[in-house]
């Protein structure tokens, strides 16, 4: 299983330097990321919403180590909302944060990352869209769970993600799919201890499936985070079984990962966000796309062994 041991070098830093000083690797990665800054990422924006698809955005960088970093990271978003406010895109594209980029893993990090995001998310309200919080490991649920809710007393619309790998999400889900709610389904890409976690593939498949089957009979409103077609045909069976019409919901894929699929599900009248990533702290996410599919781990090495 090579998921785990991808996952283990995403925190190496001699894996970092080698692999981003390999030349090929920036033509592999612009395939997940397409840009390092805002200007970078205004056209791709515009393709894809042109093509009648959904973003949600994310500024890439975990790895944050002073407050002086977390407020830089708060700032980057806010760059981002007033560009999405300059293109009049606040209805098409959301943002995705991970608060460990706002400071949660530091002295006094909750409160921290609480103050960080807030501003962000006011300013995500004040053009129409919203944000939605990314899982992490483990140990960063609670308090993600806990700024989620505290958010949403003034937000209502804050979004969070949870991953079906974890033994304690369909717990979680119950919790969470009450009215107005939304909630990003996705499988988990972290290395999780199996206190804690399914590890086995045909394991999670049937606690995503459980779990789904949760968010859609609820009263809130999923988001599947899935590439796949076999949950993506479960998904819209048990949306069809809870009498939900497409609008209800919404499928979440990555940018640079079945794009044909963002377009045909699309052209069916369904809601298709693609979460389209930027930055340069990149090593991480995209890591972590290796470690999810072994085809992502193909891609690379297949680019690695071809000359330019």
């Amino acid at each position: 299983m090579l998921g785990p041991v991808i996952l283990a070098a995403s925190r190496s830093d001699r894996m970092r330097h080698l692999i981003s000083a390999a030349p090929v690797t920036k033509r592999v990665v612009d395939r997940f990321i397409p840009g390092e800054t805002v200007d970078e990422i205004v056209p791709v924006v515009r393709s894809l919403t042109d093509r009648g698809l959904e973003l949600t955005m994310d500024v890439v960088g975990e790895d944050i180590t002073t407050p002086g970093q977390a407020a830089a990271a708060r700032d980057a978003y806010l760059e981002l909302v007033d560009r999405l406010k300059q293109l009049e895109l606040g209805a098409r594209a959301e943002m995705s944060v991970k608060l460990s980029m706002f400071g949660q893993a530091l002295s006094g990090g909750h409160e921290l990352a609480l103050g960080n995001v807030r501003p962000v998310v006011e300013a995500a309200a004040a053009i129409g869209t919203t944000v939605t919080l990314d899982a992490e490991d483990h140990t960063t649920l609670d308090s993600m769970f806990a700024i989620h809710d505290e958010l949403r007393k003034d937000f209502p619309q804050t979004g969070c993600v949870i991953q079906a790998y974890l033994f304690r999400t369909e717990a979680d889900a119950r919790r969470l799919a009450g009215n107005g709610s939304r909630v990003r389904l996705v499988k988990g890409a972290y290395k999780e201890p199996a206190e804690v976690a399914y590890q086995r593939k045909h394991e999670i498949d049937k606690a995503y499936v459980r779990i789904l089957k949760v968010l859609m009979q609820g009263e809130g409103y999923p988001m599947i985070g899935s590439h796949d077609p076999r949950i993506i045909s479960i998904a819209q069976e048990l949306a069809r079984r809870s009498g939900r019409k497409p609008g209800e919901y919404e499928f979440q894929m990555l940018y640079g990962i079945r794009g044909d699929e963002h377009l045909r599900l699309a052209a069916e009248g369904h809601r298709m966000r693609v979460y389209t990533a930027y930055g340069t702290d990149w090593y991480g996410y995209f890591m972590r796309r290796l470690a999810e599919k072994p085809a992502n781990l193909r891609f690379f090495a297949r680019s690695i062994l071809t000359k330019d």
